[in-house]
């Protein structure tokens, strides 16, 4: 716990404490059956704050999560979510983990170099392969029949989007989950109308935001850190 404490600064303790309460809280209230939504929503704020710090632990908790979340949508036939997370946001974390473990900023330390290379050509090659996984998977949830199509299409553009950038290290992954965290938020709230137990999950992705913005600015920070140490 100290060495937790020491390694985490005030701000990310009270974000994930918070985030924590709002949980456990919203569990109880409109849940207290479904308890791996609690568990995977926990293990998906502690994701979160670990990739703040741009700790590869952070991606070993998104594939626990991917594979708790896909059981979790295919109860209220969200096919797309399922999909998703199954087939792509899992196979793309175990991807970034390799890519992190491989990109260190520092030999021994526990942060991945975020990368800034990004050329015009890979952001139009992203936005192309985006498009094109987005409309192969429209097809896809209209044949399985996925309840809330649009916003589930659209979850796929911005999760796939964001889990490219996560390979890849740059700062902006964490902005692409923010706006995918406001599409499932949607979604879920519309689960929610027929069952008030997914409110649960309305708050669970509430907390990923406030996560994924404070993850988007703690990136950007260490970005100037490290442009600064290596001109140094």
């Amino acid at each position: 716990m100290k060495k937790l404490t020491e390694y985490f600064s005030k701000t990310e303790i009270a974000l994930w404490s918070v985030s924590g309460v709002m949980i456990i809280s919203s569990f109880f209230i409109f849940d207290r059956e479904n308890y791996m939504t609690l568990i995977a929503s926990l293990i998906g704020i502690t994701s979160l704050i670990f990739a703040a710090k741009g700790n590869p632990v952070s991606q070993i908790l998104m594939i626990i999560f991917s594979l708790m979340y896909g059981a979790i949508s295919f109860t209220f036939s969200y096919y797309g979510e399922m999909i998703t997370y199954l087939g792509m946001t899992l196979p793309m974390s175990v991807t970034a983990l390799v890519s992190w473990l491989k990109n260190p900023y520092e030999k021994g330390k526990k942060e991945v170099k975020v990368n800034t290379s990004f050329s015009k050509k890979e952001i139009l090659f992203m936005i192309f392969l985006t498009l094109a996984v987005t409309l192969v998977f429209y097809f896809i949830l209209k044949r399985l029949k996925t309840s809330n199509l649009i916003p589930s299409t659209i979850s796929v553009a911005t999760s796939f989007a964001a889990v490219y950038l996560t390979f890849r290290r740059s700062p902006y992954f964490a902005l692409l989950y923010a706006m995918n965290d406001i599409v499932l938020i949607i979604l879920w709230i519309l689960a929610s109308i027929y069952d008030t137990s997914y409110i649960s999950v309305v708050v669970c992705f509430m907390a990923f935001l406030a996560n994924d913005i404070y993850g988007f600015i703690s990136w950007r920070r260490m970005e100037k850190r490290q442009k600064k140490t290596t001109v140094n």
